[in-house]
């Protein structure tokens, strides 16, 4: 394929072309998504082949059906699509499978934080993309979703509800609870104690927060909330340890492709390329 250097800029030309026929457009495109077809594989899947696979059928649908392709949604958020639909099916073939996990930072540096003290500020340490790896394991395959495409992909809440077919308040509702889960599974893999029951008076601030951040809650009801949380150490706590958990994710890139998949997927696209002359 082509180089992958491509300035994503230069996409909307490259669409055009490639939907008009244009192979050489087209491999462009195929070359510029690659990666990130591949590292939302390794994210879902956690096996490094399950991921190639996910990655081949996905960049094979593309090269196939692009001029069907109307642009009713963005190419990135058709891709994320389709390479959905192909790990649910693997999921669904190796159901019972031992998980299995690739290290994220593979084949890439090392945050260079050295692990701090606390489990929780652990999550911020040399170990920190493994340990979200593990984590999002432990995760429904419903709630690991929400949280690849919303809180490491980068999408909006409307485009995971493209995505996977539902509308924007599920998506919403569905990832308050797996941000949740996620900081339980993530103070598990580093050995962090389990919260103590929160005091009767306290309100849901997990929930709450998440709420927040998808500007789901009025003014009133987040100064209210922000000045519960200051005069309370269990809520302050749980809040730090949810924004941790969630900034470690921001913090994830996408994972480098290694050159034997590389090859092997320039090989099946130059395959699907070849059947549609």
């Amino acid at each position: 394929m082509a180089s992958e250097t491509t300035h994503p800029a230069a996409e909307p030309a490259l669409l055009a072309a490639a939907r008009r026929g244009d192979r050489a457009a087209l491999s462009e495109l195929l070359a510029l998504h690659q990666q990130r077809v591949f590292g939302f594989g390794v994210k879902m899947c956690g096996d490094p082949e399950d991921a190639r696979d996910v990655a081949q059928d996905t960049l094979m649908t593309m090269a196939r059906t692009m001029r069907e392709f109307r642009g009713d949604s963005s190419l990135s958020t058709w891709l994320y699509t389709v390479a959905r639909s192909f790990c649910i099916k693997k999921r669904r073939r190796t159901k019972g499978a031992p998980a299995f996990h690739e290290p994220l930072d593979h084949a890439t540096q090392e945050l260079t934080a050295e692990p701090a003290a606390t489990p929780e500020q652990m999550l911020l340490g040399r170990e920190a993309r493994e340990t979200v790896a593990a984590a999002l394991d432990q995760l429904e395959p419903e709630a690991r979703e929400v949280v690849v495409l919303r809180d490491i992909e980068g999408l909006t809440a409307a485009e995971v509800a493209q995505v996977t077919g539902t509308s924007v308040a599920a998506v919403k509702s569905r990832l308050h609870r797996a941000r949740a889960a996620l900081r339980e599974r993530l103070l598990a893999v580093v050995g962090g104690e389990p919260a103590l029951p929160a005091p009767a008076s306290c309100p849901d601030v997990l929930t709450m927060l998440s709420r927040k951040l998808e500007d789901e809650i009025s003014p009133d009801v987040c100064a209210e909330m922000e000045q519960h949380v200051a005069g309370c150490p269990h809520c302050t706590s749980l809040c730090d340890s949810l924004k941790r958990s969630l900034a470690v994710c921001k913090l994830l890139p996408t994972p480098e492709v290694p050159a034997q998949v590389r090859e092997s997927l320039r090989q099946a696209v130059a395959a699907a390329l070849a059947e549609s002359r």
